[in-house]
């Protein structure tokens, strides 16, 4: 089990520096196309292509890690006033309901990657499907997160706390 211990804190650390990775390059590029344009009154052509499409990159990358934080919406009313049996299989069906949603999405993101991509971006003149490859990306890593967080969320309720990795709080649905 400390394996699998290992690999899941490995995914997770790989998973956020991708965010980070996608963080500080939509910041350089930001930051240094304002810094052109008000030293030169010049600015780079693509810059604003290129940030929008690191957001949506990070947004998608982020979504799974935010769900092991318990950051999305979620109304408790309900589970929170059912005894602890009715609380566990209430939270089983918010997992089953939320992998099929999540493979669904994988699904459509295929789709529309597939069908996108034979056009270009305006600016930088690549491929959309890189653009759209996010979608079905983000929602994969949605499904991985939620398979790792399921078990302990059903028995426990709130997405698990590895020792170490600085998350604390939060419930998943």
């Amino acid at each position: 089990m400390p394996l699998l211990r290992k690999a899941e804190a490995a995914f997770v650390a790989l998973n956020a520096a991708l965010v980070i990775l996608c963080l500080v390059a939509m910041s350089g590029v930001v930051f240094t196309n304002v810094g052109l344009r008000y030293l030169t009154n010049q600015s780079i052509p693509w810059a604003d292509e290129v940030a929008r499409y690191l957001m949506i990159w990070m947004t998608f990358l982020a979504a799974g890690l935010v769900l092991r934080q318990g950051g999305h919406v979620a109304i408790t009313n309900l589970q929170d006033a059912l005894p602890t049996r009715a609380r566990q299989i209430l939270r089983g069906a918010i997992v089953a309901l939320l992998l099929g949603f999540f493979a669904y999405m994988v699904w459509v993101g295929q789709e529309y990657m597939t069908r996108m991509g034979r056009q270009l971006t305006p600016a930088t003149r690549i491929s959309f499907w890189y653009v759209y490859l996010a979608m079905p990306v983000g929602f994969a890593l949605l499904i991985a997160h939620l398979l790792l967080i399921a078990p302990r969320f059903i028995r426990a309720g709130q997405r698990h706390e590895d020792e170490g990795d600085g998350m604390t709080g939060g419930q998943l649905g």
